[in-house]
């Protein structure tokens, strides 16, 4: 018996389109879209303040009128977090567009994580669960089901929980489920999409993912016949290591050891995923911050030609000057030398120097700001010109995690016909703890070596956690991880990417991938809503760091 689960979307604005490809692309049983990010809680709390009844994914119902029709057709339910801050206002919003479609459906939502009254001056504060208030929504007759802040896996571990009557204590199960549903959770990345070696298929548009799952909790992650893309060892090798850290992968339902996780094709775009274990869950669930920090601005000067560096001097010489009355909390300043010398082109002679300003008060990150760089239009450098004049000063938001015991969350399973059900939190639990260090195997032996950039062995997938950010580093012969295992370590990350050199950064080897994963604490400063860098969900720090390089073995190149 099989449980088909596809996804339709990886984060909000995703491909339009989505939903209509996959419900018309192939067979289907559940079809899940994930809409939430910890960016994505900060801004549907902003939409909260203009309008109580907002706070959903309002892209989910647009999608929906135009898909309602197709999924009750072909029976395939729908399981969505587009709810946000306001599960119940998206559930009613659906009935209402299913009356005035003329389409019987019964709609559920779950709700709880809901713990902004609790945590004072944060915009909005929602815990993480898990999946069984999705599966007691189904198991009552849902055809869609509405959450709130959930897992992303839990799209995945509540329809398998329904389908297939798991319980609480399946962990072995519910972690096949959970390392599925990390699978899918960001749609084409598993097809393809963001993939270091891109180059191996047609990506120009991925179809996007699903995975059959087996009552054991194995499954096989593949893609509707015909769609772009591809789906092979590799990527969702990516995608596992994407946003995750140290082999227990933690959950409210289990704990998902992916240090035990073998992955092996299966045939075309077919990748089996089975002997994963898992253990009981934290006593505790995660929840998400957000908070407004205050107001940021920022202006780019472009400097071209001779002289950079003093050029770069003077101005910033005179926007100190001209701030120093009402100097912002924070400034930064960001010199990228873009520029090349005898350029054949004027952008390719210029650099770029980069201002950034916060502070509590909007007018002194704002008109302060604008004017003092717009005065300077004739009296700096020569070439003087920025990117864009600076605007008025945005609002930004921090980010942060905290935890509460399960049992202190009230998990309700509202159903279809309006009744309650209080989702039991787990009864066993344990505290989470660093899983033991795996053995390495064998280093290669001495050699000649070549320096040349890491990415022409290995592939890295990279991405932000609050302010932290993981890099999953691996590669796709047993030879190229014998060499891996022992010279990419935390001291050799820091040498490479010298962002990370006052930084804590800790490795965490996975044998059975050959893949490494770190975790840099404090990179992102107070989460991707700050924009504390250049790449301020840490997008591309994997592909930076493919760039570099260092002394290769020649029998891996």
């Amino acid at each position: 018996m099989t449980l088909r689960i596809g996804n339709a979307s990886g984060f909000y604005g995703d491909r339009f389109d989505a939903m209509r490809e996959m419900l018309t692309g192939g067979e289907l049983d559940v079809l899940t879209g994930d809409y939430l990010a910890e960016l994505t809680m900060l801004i549907l709390g902003r939409d909260r303040l203009k309008d109580p009844a907002a706070g959903y994914a309002r892209t989910f119902l647009r999608q929906l009128e135009d898909c309602l029709g197709l999924a009750h057709e072909r029976s395939v339910k729908i399981v969505t977090n587009a709810g946000g801050l306001n599960p119940a206002g998206l559930a009613d919003a659906v009935r209402t567009l299913a009356g005035r479609l003329g389409i019987p459906v019964r709609v559920a939502h779950v709700e709880g994580d809901d713990l902004t009254s609790s945590h004072p001056g944060s915009l909005a504060a929602h815990a993480y669960l898990g999946g069984f208030g999705i599966a007691e929504c189904l198991s009552a007759g849902a055809d869609i089901v509405v959450t709130g802040r959930v897992t992303d896996a839990a799209l995945v571990t509540g329809p398998a929980a329904a389908h297939f009557g798991w319980r609480p204590t399946d962990l072995d199960r519910l972690a096949g489920a959970v390392v599925a549903g990390h699978v899918l959770e960001c749609g084409t990345q598993a097809t393809g999409g963001n993939y270091s070696f891109f180059g191996e298929g047609d990506i120009r548009r991925p179809g996007f993912p699903l995975a059959e799952i087996h009552e054991d909790g194995s499954c096989v992650v593949t893609k509707h016949p015909g769609t772009g893309g591809f789906v092979d060892v590799g990527t969702v090798t990516a995608q596992l290591l994407y946003e995750t850290g140290g082999a227990r992968y933690a959950g409210p339902d289990v704990t998902a050891r992916l240090d035990t996780v073998r992955l092996s094709q299966d045939g075309p775009d077919r990748v089996r995923i089975e002997g994963v274990r898992g253990e009981a869950p934290p006593p505790t669930l995660k929840v998400g911050l957000n908070k407004l920090g205050g107001f940021r601005n920022e202006v780019t000067f472009v400097l071209t030609g001779l002289g950079v560096e003093a050029k770069a001097a003077l101005v910033r010489e005179q926007m100190e000057d001209a701030l120093a009355k009402s100097p912002p909390a924070q400034t930064r300043w960001e010199l990228v030398r873009t520029d090349r010398p005898d350029a054949d082109t004027e952008e390719t002679a210029s650099a770029l120097l980069r201002l950034v300003v916060r502070d509590p008060d909007q007018a002194t990150v704002g008109r302060a700001l604008s004017g003092a760089a717009i005065e300077l239009a004739l009296a700096s450098y020569p070439g003087f010109h920025v990117v864009a004049p600076p605007g008025k000063g945005a609002p930004y938001g921090v980010f942060e995690d905290v935890y509460v015991p399960q049992g202190s969350v009230d998990h309700v399973a509202v159903l279809h016909d309006g009744s309650r059900l209080s989702v039991i939190p787990a009864q066993d639990t344990r505290v989470l703890d660093d899983a033991p260090v795996p053995p390495l195997p064998e280093p290669l032996p001495a050699g000649p070596t070549r320096r040349a950039p890491l990415g022409l062995v290995a592939g890295a997938r990279s991405g932000d956690k609050g302010g932290n950010a993981n890099v999953g580093v691996w590669v796709r012969t047993d030879e190229a991880w014998r060499w891996l295992a022992h010279e990419l370590t935390a001291d050799r990350f820091r040498e490479l990417i010298p962002e990370s050199r006052g930084l804590t950064v800790v490795r965490h080897p996975l044998p059975h991938l050959r893949a490494v994963n770190f975790t840099v604490e404090g990179i992102l400063g107070e989460g991707v809503a700050s924009q504390a860098r250049f790449d301020p969900q840490a997008k591309a720090l994997g592909e930076w760091l493919r760039s570099r390089h260092l002394e290769i073995p020649e029998v891996l190149l």
